[in-house]
């Protein structure tokens, strides 16, 4: 995942720079409405990340149980074998979904949204460390262990990573109302864009697809 860019913004402000020799009046109001637009722009974001912290500080702590074990026990055996082209050993295989399964119960997501999202961010790899720092399974940014006070979490331990990447998700995804596509593209940090939603949905339909999601 990326912070929010404001590359728009910024390159109104740099045509605006071209239009002050040839147009001093119409070019002065078009700064103060890039500027107005800035400023708009800046406190949506930091009111958004306001509202994401104290979600994720009400339901990082949670936790709950299978309802239906022998549904789950099914669930994991089927996820196995389309595992192993990512993950060779079998006991590895059923430790991750059997997290995969836990976060997802948690956080009210399809488990099999939550290992598209794995596939397209890591390949499963735990390790994995994006260029902009994201970490772990699901590509999630440090900032946010300072953001909600638990600064010594191990975003790379895989129960870790979940816990925030699936509320993370769910958060986005209560917000654009149930829009998947929408809510992927704000996880990413993409908004406005749908080639990381139409990778994740790819990667569902290769590999995970159990019942139906509305990609709209």
């Amino acid at each position: 995942m990326r912070r929010t860019s404001q590359l728009t913004v910024l390159a109104l402000g740099l045509a605006l720079g071209n239009l002050l020799a040839l147009q001093p009046e119409l070019a002065a109001a078009q700064r103060s409405e890039a500027d107005a637009q800035l400023s708009s722009s800046a406190q949506s974001d930091a009111s958004e990340q306001k509202q994401l912290r104290a979600f994720l500080e009400r339901s990082i702590s949670r936790a709950s149980s299978f309802e239906d074990r022998f549904a789950a026990e099914v669930w994991l055996l089927d996820m196995s074998g389309r595992m192993e082209a990512f993950i060779g050993d079998p006991d590895q295989r059923l430790a991750l979904l059997e997290a995969v399964h836990f976060y997802s119960q948690e956080t009210q997501l399809p488990a099999e949204l939550v290992l598209a999202v794995i596939e397209v961010e890591s390949h499963f790899e735990r390790f994995a460390v994006s260029r902009s720092g994201a970490q772990g399974l699901m590509q999630v940014m440090p900032f946010w262990r300072e953001e909600i006070g638990r600064p010594e979490d191990n975003l790379t331990d895989v129960r870790t990573n979940l816990s925030y990447g699936c509320r993370i998700l769910q958060f986005y995804i209560e917000q654009e109302q149930g829009r998947l596509s929408t809510a992927l593209a704000r996880y990413n940090g993409s908004a406005g864009s749908r080639t990381y939603s139409d990778k994740v949905e790819a990667a569902w339909r290769r590999h995970w697809q159990k019942a139906p999601l509305d990609w709209r």
